[in-house]
């Protein structure tokens, strides 16, 4: 925190060395000024970890300090206008809005000009190309301007700098975002291995298949030049009944690979009003991109489900979401996964545009009997009339209704006060589990 605080205060001196010198020419005070180097107190800190990756250009580091330092000193632009204006008097060249809360001024695309280019049109164009979305500023989500009203001048928009940055620079750390409006995904995570995990074995060397992917990923694009001919990201669809294990498989690829899952609620995402979905939809995957986050989407045929013929202005829109939200998929260039309980909910059309379409069926016996081996904790004694090899063969779970049993037995111990699993409460269980899901024992 020492390095960080330090390292802004210094990058800060030297932004306003260099405002003030803009403002005495401006007001022909002098006729030019020398911009001196930025010299930080620390290479530990984040702005200098920053820094060095990105090889920032004096006009790029520039423009970053500008969209940070309202999130500093309020004050900062006007106390330093009011310090070389004291009169006051109005003054658009400099740029500027007022927002809803802040009661300072937030700098503008034009206050970038104003500062690093004065009257130079030639340095203001290239301020101007710096602040399009063509720059890795804006491609990266770090740096960007605002919309503006139409007819008006693109570079009246503020500057905003992503608040991930802005956590970066000032805190030294980047929290995960909250489920919100603005991102409704939740961070999933689990406590388990993959030695916990059991699927069938087809799944499991395909859900490898993923794992070596994030893996070697770098070195298949970059190191051996494929990234001209494939596609970035990678796109996966798990099908299969609930329960399968297509949550856990999700969680754990990114616990071994060292990456945040965020399960999307599509309810959440979905809007009745016309571009509303694809307005959640860019807020979420602009807050991701290049975050290196796994993005799961559950219950998918809620968008992928089979298209219908247009036949009137819903179905026209239904189709361009599915077809944006496709557009946004295959820009990703992390991992995706759609999961559906039916593979056949899926329109076929789709399907080429995922790497891998992977199957999670219900577990045979042999992947029944390990969960039952696997389910019950060492506290409870298993009765000598329970063979689970015959329980797994009689009755057909997932793994998660098995949990659902395991769950309700051991209360149920713990309730009688015994620490003896009898075949009786366990079919009285097993009973109740067929019950909730419809089915006939």
């Amino acid at each position: 925190m020492l390095e960080n605080a330090t390292n802004l205060q210094l990058a800060l001196d030297w932004l306003k060395a260099i405002i003030s010198g803009r403002l005495r020419m401006y007001l022909g005070q002098t006729e030019t000024f020398e911009v001196n180097l930025l010299n930080l107190y620390s290479e530990r800190s984040t702005l200098s970890a920053f820094l060095e990756h990105y090889h920032l250009g004096f006009e790029e580091f520039t423009l970053l300090m500008l969209a940070l330092v309202p999130h500093l000193y309020p004050g900062f632009f006007a106390n330093m206008i009011a310090e070389h204006l004291p009169e006051g008097g109005n003054f658009p060249e400099f740029g500027g809005v007022k927002a809803l809360n802040h009661r300072g001024i937030l700098p503008t695309g034009e206050t970038a000009q104003f500062i690093l280019a004065g009257n130079d049109i030639e340095k203001r164009l290239e301020i101007q190309r710096i602040l399009s979305c063509d720059h890795w500023f804006a491609q990266k989500h770090i740096l960007w301007l605002d919309s503006v009203p139409e007819g008006e001048p693109a570079m009246s928009g503020r500057l905003i700098l992503a608040s991930e940055v802005v956590e970066e620079f000032t805190l030294g750390t980047v929290s995960r975002p909250s489920f919100s409006t603005a991102f409704p995904a939740e961070y999933i995570e689990t406590k388990m291995d993959w030695d916990d995990l059991v699927l069938d074995p087809t799944t499991l060397r395909q859900i490898h298949d993923i794992e070596n992917w994030i893996k070697h990923n770098d070195t298949l694009l970059y190191d051996w030049g494929l990234h001209k001919r494939i596609k970035f990201g990678y796109r996966a669809l798990f099908y299969g009944p609930p329960g399968t294990g297509k949550t856990l498989t999700t969680a754990l690829l990114g616990k071994q690979t060292g990456k945040a899952v965020f399960r999307i609620d599509l309810s959440r995402v979905i809007s009745k009003y016309i571009g509303e979905t694809e307005k959640n939809l860019s807020r979420l995957f602009d807050k991701a991109e290049n975050r290196d986050w796994i993005l799961f989407f559950d219950e998918a045929d809620a968008l992928f489900g089979k298209r219908t013929d247009i036949r009137d202005a819903h179905d026209k829109y239904a189709n361009q979401e599915v077809a944006y939200l496709l557009q946004r998929i295959e820009g990703y260039n992390g991992l995706v996964i759609l999961a559906t309980n039916r593979r056949d909910n899926i329109d076929d059309a789709f399907a080429r545009r995922f790497q891998a379409i992977i199957h999670f069926p219900m577990p045979r016996h042999e992947e029944r009997y390990r969960l039952w081996c696997e389910a019950f904790p060492p506290q409870i004694e298993i009765a000598g009339d329970i063979n689970w090899q015959q329980i797994a063969v009689r009755f057909e779970l997932t793994g998660a209704s098995i949990m659902n049993v395991t769950h309700y037995c051991a209360l149920e111990v713990l309730a009688n006060r015994s620490r003896c699993l009898d075949l009786r409460l366990l079919e009285d269980a097993i009973s109740r589990e067929y019950i909730k899901e419809g089915k006939i024992l």
